[in-house]
């Protein structure tokens, strides 16, 4: 079994027991319960390959098993405990008896992260600041953003930053110098989160900036976890296999902006969710408007200006003058929205005079201005991979976060006056199949040459998924008498390989939907297709001239 590490108090299951009664949880021990202050535990596991010596193993009903059925297998890899429900305390009964202590709590996702932080000593006032952001699109970009500008602050202080999201975890003294390892999810379960806490600890890691998805907070798995500022971008039709209606899903959303999870929530109000979220939440709440609709909000955007690809702006403090100019260079209104949330978090959390940070207010207002804190690459997300043709790499996957990727492609292009734009998509599959024909709509109106191809069918017939997308198509190119070019191609790699043989010199390629994912998931088989790798490789063998540090291969 590991011992517990310098700094972290003894827990037994005793102790963890008496814990989990204190806040609520009216837990039941086995009759082993003789040895529970015998019995130490030194971590937490809920997938049972990964236990490991001393863990409390977590054992929740799962979509296609229960955790408690795996029971011999975390016995064998050293569980100390269980904790469990009902139907896990039967399940392990019948199956061995009661040889070692098993804890059972109705709500086992819930206890889940109180459990951890207990182990793990991951309470609300330890490091590192937390800072989270939710919303339907943005999360990446916004927590790539706040990254780079904690890490700007915290660098020369000695002291390292975390990141954790759909893309990647990773921490270290700069993004460029970070541990990483790729994510299998946006937030990880509440046990894993928690030891990654404990982790980011023992590296010095300071600030953390995390994506934290609807499923997360539905699911529990911040359970525990206490954000020092919580941002909100914006709620968009998605994930409806999951949430039923828009109601639930921005309940899910609002479940983050309460006081019992964050000290402060800095929301932007550019619509009418933004303004509900803003009047719902509990606990100290600013507010952020990025498109001049909302003259009562705390912080506003203005005087946007071109530089470069990306846009300059003003963030002007509506209540004190206070006027701070910075820029983002990544493209796109929705970039600026972005930048500007993540710059208000990390300003009010150096306002916060009852949670110190290791940085200053004018700190926050100098790199701001004068250190390009928002000048940083995305995988995936706005991904410039060549600039003849104009060729991109972008996430989006949903009606809106489409109409905003487009938008922000074609504003140069009609500028410019540049050639065509070639657009490939697709949706994924055993997700939310109301938005596919929106999506085709989208696509042939706002393009010139739409090809059709796969993302990601998961268990579900590519053929039907696509047919989706080409049904909002016709009808739209139909009913509005358009002239975009419309062909269904796959696999991918061939659609790919179709959008640069079509494209000329002043021509604009974007690729939308899968950003940086490089397989995908066909009925349960990883084929391996990187958009940003394959796009660079049939620029090239065309002759075309990629960029240095695009990402791709």
């Amino acid at each position: 079994m590991r011992g517990r590490e310098a700094g972290l108090s003894v827990v037994t299951v005793g102790s963890l027991t008496e814990h989990l009664s204190a806040t609520g949880y009216d837990p039941i021990l086995t009759p082993v319960a003789d040895f529970a202050d015998r019995t130490e535990i030194t971590g937490a596991a809920m997938a049972p390959d990964r236990v490991e010596p001393g863990d409390l193993f977590v054992a929740i009903s799962g979509a296609r098993a229960h955790g408690a059925d795996f029971i011999d297998k975390v016995i064998s890899r050293g569980a100390a405990a269980v904790l469990t429900d009902a139907a896990g305390v039967t399940k392990i009964r019948e199956a061995i008896g009661y040889r070692i202590p098993v804890i059972e709590v109705a709500a086992v996702r819930d206890a889940a992260g109180p459990a951890a932080a207990v182990i793990y000593g991951t309470t609300a006032s330890s490091d590192p600041a937390l800072f989270g952001v939710t919303g339907t699109n943005g999360k990446t970009t916004t927590t790539y953003f706040l990254r780079s500008l904690l890490s700007t602050l915290l660098e020369p202080k000695q002291k390292s930053t975390g990141l954790i999201g759909t893309i990647e975890i990773a921490a270290g003294p700069s993004p460029e110098t970070s541990e990483r390892i790729a994510s299998d999810m946006t937030t990880p379960e509440a046990v894993a989160l928690h030891k990654l806490m404990h982790e980011f600890r023992s590296k010095n890691v300071a600030a953390a900036a995390m994506e934290v998805s609807s499923h997360a907070i539905s699911y529990q798995r911040i359970s525990g976890l206490y954000y020092d500022v919580a941002g909100f971008t914006n709620l968009t039709q998605d994930h409806l296999d999951l949430h039923g209606t828009m109601e639930e899903y921005f309940a899910a959303k609002a479940g983050l902006f309460r006081r019992s999870r964050t000290r402060t929530s800095v929301i932007t109000v550019d619509d009418a969710a933004g303004h509900r979220m803003a009047a719902e939440a509990t606990g100290h709440v600013v507010t952020l408007s990025t498109s001049g609709q909302a003259a009562q909000a705390h912080w506003e955007v203005e005087d946007t200006a071109a530089e470069g690809l990306g846009t300059a702006f003003t963030l002007t403090n509506r209540h004190t003058g206070e006027r701070i100019r910075t820029s983002t260079a990544l493209p796109g209104d929705f970039n600026v929205s972005n930048a500007a949330l993540a710059a208000v978090m990390v300003l009010e959390a150096a306002s916060d005079p009852e949670r110190p940070q290791e940085f200053s207010r004018e700190d926050v207002v100098e790199a701001l201005e004068s250190k390009q804190p928002f000048h940083v690459q995305v995988p995936g997300r706005m991904q410039v991979i060549a600039e003849t043709p104009a060729a991109i790499v972008d996430f989006a996957h949903n009606p809106d976060a489409m109409i905003r990727t487009l938008e922000a492609v074609r504003k140069p292009m009609q500028e410019q006056n540049r050639g065509k734009l070639i657009l490939v998509i697709g949706a994924a599959g055993e997700r939310d199949a109301s938005k596919r024909p929106t999506m085709g709509a989208i696509a042939v109106r706002m393009a010139d040459h739409v090809i059709i191809s796969d993302d990601d069918p998961h268990g579900e017939d590519p053929a039907e998924i696509r047919a989706g997308l080409l049904e909002g198509a016709h009808d739209a190119i139909t009913t509005g008498g358009l002239e975009t070019v419309l062909e269904e191609i796959t696999p991918r790699g061939d659609a790919i390989a179709a959008a640069v043989a079509a494209a000329g010199e002043e021509d604009t390629i974007l690729l939308a939907g899968r950003g940086h994912e490089d397989h995908q998931d066909v009925a349960g088989v990883r084929v391996a297709i990187d958009d940003r790798a394959e796009l660079a490789a049939q620029l090239k063998a065309r002759g075309f001239t990629t960029l240095t540090g695009s990402g791709a291969a």
